[in-house]
């Protein structure tokens, strides 16, 4: 079999998909509000009960993360995310504005052609189906090829019981032929409504240069910062757990420590006794060395890695209690590899004298590689933590709580989502958590509030025949000089 080959059959599956799910939505789209969310929680109760065994199988496809960890985040993406959206109205008129005498009707938007990252594969693939089919659209998963078969196996469940709970057949599909060429044709086909895209930076880049709508996310390389006022135990806790939980392939996880230096020591040894592993210098720089290319970018083979593999890879011992591996660093930037994005249970340390200092190295980090995603910040000082909020050019601020499972809505009031926009500044259309909102389109019925002015209604003041403008003979001649001064520069 030749690559070409398998990338006329991706095509071509691609386009059988996107066509028979645009004939399902047809139908969907006349379904009423019950019928909608029957089918709905359907769905999302079939995804959370096949959780465990679908977080052990995306673990195995993928050889990234933890399966119980996986467990927990196919359980927020089934039934956390379908209880966050089971009560938004999306058919007909979904609210009325008596006063401004206006109607608000929900209207799907067609096709979703959904990309989905190797790293959260089955957690994601129960999010945007729930949120798109609650918004009475059709939808297209795109997995990434080493999670295929989970991604797979997640979507016929849902679609198994979406049928059985009245949706038509065709409704949502997964792609099993995968290639460049064949995500390329779902992405661009006329059928295709809207992109949601969740991975790599290549990935949201070829999403938002298709001309269609597109909701894509970027990088988040999450600095948290902990200041002296901080209840440093809860601190230590959350960061280590963090950062160590599904070996760290959440964007949303911390990236680096930024500790505040009076507290910096006795951050360090709360950190040590959560489980925290303080490597030296030698061991950084063999870090250094495995966790990325030349280029920058990220070895696939450390992405989400114990830290005894880590150990292992790079040649040096790891303790069995490590449950993540810490540098200490001072530089950030293009020189120092470990202040990238790290999608693997390594995290990086600085201190910073002053929460003044402390705000000017998370910005440092954020737009070395993460503008407009999130940050995190641990102090009880309420002046530092409204100055975090105000000034970081990020959408997603978490104040004392886990980056993974606080930026991801599962801990916090942030909208439950697993797809998290980085907003203008980080090249996305939004910097909201992606939801079911974001898939509906809304028409409004809008009656008359006041009368128009009379001014309205007046006849034309200007003669019947007169010509706006300069006339044919005097634009001749202003083209005429423009060109003899050009001739003469």
């Amino acid at each position: 079999m030749t690559d070409y080959d398998k990338d006329l059959r991706s095509i071509q599956q691609a386009r059988r998909m996107v066509t028979a799910a645009r004939d399902a939505q047809r139908e969907w789209a006349w379904a009423n509000q019950a019928q909608v969310d029957k089918v709905c929680a359907a769905m999302a109760d079939a995804a959370y009960q096949a959780s465990e065994r679908l977080g052990r199988m995306a673990a195995e496809e993928t050889g990234f993360g933890i399966p119980e960890h996986k467990k927990l985040k196919n359980q927020f993406g089934s039934k956390h995310v379908w209880e966050s959206i089971k009560d938004v109205p999306t058919v007909g008129v979904i609210d009325h504005d008596p006063v401004n005498k206006l109607y608000k009707i929900g209207w799907p938007m067609g096709v979703v052609a959904a990309l989905t990252p190797s790293t959260n594969p089955t957690s994601t693939v129960m999010n945007k189906i729930l949120m798109s089919v609650k918004a009475r659209n059709g939808i297209v998963i795109a997995p990434h090829p080493s999670a295929k078969n989970s991604c797979l196996d997640t979507t016929e469940l849902m679609a198994k019981a979406a049928v059985a709970a009245g949706a038509p057949e065709g409704l949502i599909h997964c792609m099993s032929e995968i290639s460049l060429p064949g995500t390329n044709e779902l992405m661009s086909h006329k059928y295709t409504a809207v992109i949601l895209a969740t991975g790599g930076s290549d990935m949201v880049r070829a999403a938002h240069s298709q001309g269609k709508p597109a909701f894509g996310v970027g990088p988040g390389n999450v600095p948290v910062y902990v200041d002296r006022s901080a209840d440093l135990e809860r601190a230590a806790k959350y960061i280590v757990g963090s950062k160590a939980f599904d070996h760290s392939v959440i964007c949303a996880t911390e990236q680096a420590v930024i500790a505040d230096r009076p507290i910096a020591n006795r951050l360090r040894e709360l950190m040590k006794a959560e489980g925290a592993h303080f490597v030296n210098p030698v061991e950084a720089d063999l870090l250094r060395e495995i966790l990325f290319w030349p280029n920058g970018t990220i070895n696939a083979a450390s992405v989400g890695k114990s830290p005894q593999y880590l150990g292992a890879m790079a040649g040096f011992s790891v303790p069995d209690s490590a449950r993540i591996l810490v540098a200490e660093l001072t530089r950030i930037g293009r020189d120092e590899p470990l202040s990238r994005e790290k999608m693997t249970t390594v995290l990086g340390f600085y201190e910073a004298e002053g929460w003044e200092a402390g705000c000017d190295k998370c910005v440092d980090m954020i737009n070395f590689g993460g503008r407009g995603h999130s940050v995190l910040l641990h102090a009880e000082n309420e002046e530092i933590i409204m100055s975090f909020g105000l000034e970081k050019p990020v959408f997603r601020i978490g104040v004392n709580t886990m980056g993974t499972l606080g930026m991801i809505g599962m801990t916090t009031g942030i909208s439950p989502s697993l797809t998290l926009g980085s907003g203008g500044i980080g090249g996305a259309i939004t910097g909201d958590n992606i939801t079911v909102h974001h898939l509906l389109n809304i028409k409004r019925l809008a009656f008359e509030t006041s009368s128009p002015p009379p001014e309205a209604f007046l006849p034309s003041s200007v003669p019947a025949g007169s010509v706006h403008g300069p006339s044919v003979s005097e634009l001749e001649n202003i083209v005429r000089e423009v060109v003899l001064e050009v001739l003469k520069s």
